[in-house]
């Protein structure tokens, strides 16, 4: 369709396509999904540091488990489900409500304590401390040869 675009998007189009193809509340893979969660992750000496986006969510809905060797950072968003619609009803929601977790795998000696985490305006910060490596001593497993 051939209409102006405002910042390198049609906004026509888009209105169409929710008609086309209505949200039914499943996981979105396109534009959106790309926004949520990016995360940056420094090298550093001790430690690799990681800074999560996450804006408009708050520090009770953000969760961060260890189990198994991965760290998973889990956030929920939406708006309250039990909201009555008193003034019609919405054509388009362009604000993003459900949830979305990320793993990362920071090895299974990695022991809760060790990582630290700290949200502030959004940005969720982790320290995950580097472990020694230990040095790999090789075994030798010889089979006595008899005769």
């Amino acid at each position: 369709m051939l209409m102006p675009s405002i910042f390198g998007e049609s906004l026509l189009d888009d209105f169409m396509n929710d008609f086309a193809f209505p949200y039914t509340g499943k996981k979105t893979y396109g534009k959106e999904a790309a926004t949520l969660m990016r995360t940056d992750v420094k090298d550093t000496p001790s430690a690799y540091e990681l800074e999560i986006e996450l804006p408009g969510v708050k520090k009770e809905d953000v969760k961060a488990e260890l189990k198994d060797g991965y760290l998973t950072i889990t956030a929920t968003t939406g708006s309250n489900k039990e909201e009555k619609q008193q003034n019609g009803t919405y054509i388009r929601r362009e604000r993003y409500a459900g949830t979305c977790s990320r793993s990362f795998y920071v090895g299974d000696d990695m022991k809760q304590e060790d990582i630290k985490a700290k949200f502030e305006n959004g940005v969720l910060s982790i320290t995950v401390p580097k472990k020694e490596e230990k040095p790999v001593v090789e075994n030798n497993s010889y089979i006595t040869i008899e005769g």
